[in-house]
Order: structure tokens, then C-alpha cells, then sequence
């Protein structure tokens, strides 16, 4: 269980991150894709939630 949690989290940060990366916001204005650091949590975040919900 634990191990689908880490695998989550690092994909979920990998996607968040690649989002920032390919789609983002050129304006800056965006508060979730402007920055990379919390579009990358907020994929890790998102990630381990979908991990915990796939599990059973």
C-alpha cells in the first residue's frame, strides 16, 4: 500500500510539473500553473489522493 502511495505522488508530481512545463500560464496570473513548485505538489497532492482511491 505504501509503495502505491509513493508511486502516486511521484507521478502525480511528474504530471503536475510537466503541466507547468507544456501548458502553464504565460501571464503568471494563473495560481496553480504560474508556479512550478505548487503545480508540482499540487500533482503530487492530487496523486496521492488518486493512489488511496484506486487501492481498493
Amino acid at each position: 500500500m505504501v509503495i502505491r502511495l509513493v508511486i502516486g505522488v511521484v507521478l502525480g508530481a511528474v504530471a503536475g510539473f510537466a503541466y507547468y512545463r507544456f501548458v502553464g500560464c504565460s501571464s503568471g496570473a494563473c495560481p496553480i500553473t504560474g508556479n512550478p513548485y505548487i503545480s508540482t505538489i499540487y500533482g503530487a497532492v492530487m496523486g496521492a489522493l488518486a493512489s488511496g482511491v484506486l487501492v481498493k
